[in-house]
């Protein structure tokens, strides 16, 4: 009798474990279609680091970003050397001060399936990637997504949010490398001075490139 009981208690407590997840697998989906569905706007501090295959560390930055959906976003690296990369939604401006050298490129022939691509919001989230919860990472709510193009040199990215916001990216490529993005003071869909999406190259510089 007392057996009975108690295996009773561990079937309960495995059926509630189970239909835990899944609430949490359909939220972590969900959450993604909604946070890109309901974005204009993004501006944050970013810490960005760069791992090889052997998960050996071989770049670290930070800087700020800009994003005004859909199309233009501004990254400004900061350390260790400054840089900076802007879309006015047709254009792609990258900008290397101590090279003092301008690469321009036509937008849509830069960012197939990218995170850039998927926080500018150039086409809706569902169209570019197959979307899958994952497990709880560190206590993330936490999806991956896939490229449904095969011309996309990322392999997949993963999203982890706090209370449905957006707090990290990671992004795997066909190298075997692993971006990672953390986000600090996030402002979500606030006003942006359209100034911060315009670039116009300094005296002296390099030009390299231009859109078709």
């Amino acid at each position: 009798m007392h057996t009975s009981f108690i295996s009773v208690r561990i079937s309960a407590a495995v059926l509630l474990l189970t239909a835990t997840a899944l609430v949490q697998a359909q939220d972590a989906v969900d959450t993604v279609r909604d946070y890109f569905a309901e974005l204009s706007s993004l501006q944050a501090g970013f810490h960005q680091k760069v791992v090889d295959a052997d998960n050996i560390l071989q770049q670290v930055s930070d800087g700020q970003m800009w994003i005004q959906r859909p199309g233009k976003f501004r990254w400004d690296y900061e350390t260790p050397y400054r840089q900076q990369i802007i879309s006015d939604g047709k254009r792609l401006w990258s900008y290397d001060e101590d090279l003092e050298q301008v690469t321009v490129q036509a937008i849509d022939k830069v960012l197939t399936s990218t995170p850039a691509m998927l926080l500018s919001g150039v086409r809706p989230v569902d169209e570019v990637f197959e979307m899958e919860a994952l497990p709880a990472a560190e206590g993330l709510l936490h999806a991956r997504l896939q490229p449904r193009s095969d011309d996309s040199n990322i392999n997949e990215i993963h999203l982890y949010f706090v209370n449905d916001d957006l707090v990290r990216i990671e992004a795997m490529d066909g190298f075997g490398n692993t971006t990672t993005f953390d986000f600090t003071a996030l402002q979500r869909n606030a006003d942006l001075e359209s100034e911060l999406f315009h670039f116009e190259p300094p005296p002296g510089v390099d030009v390299v490139g231009g859109p078709d």
